[in-house]
């Protein structure tokens, strides 16, 4: 088996070396240097976002497991101590069947005695459209149950390098048995255009 994981390995090694990135920005060492050493010249361009994410715990093919939990933590009113990790949908309407336009990759949990509070730490990762390739990083507090959370945007990458602002979530659905959830967000975002 370990044999076959290492022969899978290096197949995809290998794939991402040969193909290039869907992204049109280089990222070569060299090419960042660059964009770096251009950074005086930049300007400062503001993007809006919208989008629908699921977060699915449920079914044959949840988008967000469970990969630990505290001792304490199905006795808790507020999941203290849940850790979840996610590849959500990214949609462009509140329907599943909507246009994926990227998806949500990270890990969320409960850290809040006093709230349903999560910890989210993640990355919202562009697969169409024009930041195709490109990356947000969101790192914050989610009060789930206030109708407006707002978290911060703390960088990226591609044409969202050294981006900064702010992701609002309001959730548009969520069934309280199976935890599935649909989380309406926009985004508004500064980031440099460097050419």
């Amino acid at each position: 088996m370990e044999k076959v994981s290492t022969i899978l390995m290096l197949f995809f090694l290998a794939f991402a070396i040969a193909i290039p990135s869907a992204c049109c920005i280089d990222k070569q060492p060299a090419a960042v240097e660059t964009w770096f050493k251009n950074l005086p010249n930049a300007k400062e361009k503001l993007a809006k976002l919208h989008f629908y994410f699921h977060d699915t715990v449920s079914g044959k093919n949840p988008s967000a497991i469970t990969v630990a939990e505290a001792n304490i933590t199905r006795a808790s009113p507020t999941a203290f101590g849940l850790v979840r990790m996610m590849d959500n949908p990214l949609t462009v309407g509140p329907g599943l069947e909507s246009k994926i336009i990227g998806r949500a990759k990270g890990i969320y949990g409960g850290a809040s005695f006093e709230e349903i509070g999560l910890l989210m730490t993640l990355n919202l990762v562009f697969t169409e459209g024009e930041f195709n390739g490109s990356t947000l990083s969101v790192l914050g507090h989610n009060p789930v149950l206030d109708r407006y959370r707002e978290i911060p945007i703390v960088g990226g990458s591609g044409v969202f390098r050294l981006a900064r602002g702010i992701a609002t979530a309001q959730t548009t659905s969520i069934n309280v048995t199976t935890q599935d959830a649909v989380v309406e967000y926009n985004v508004i975002v500064l980031y440099y255009v460097n050419k």
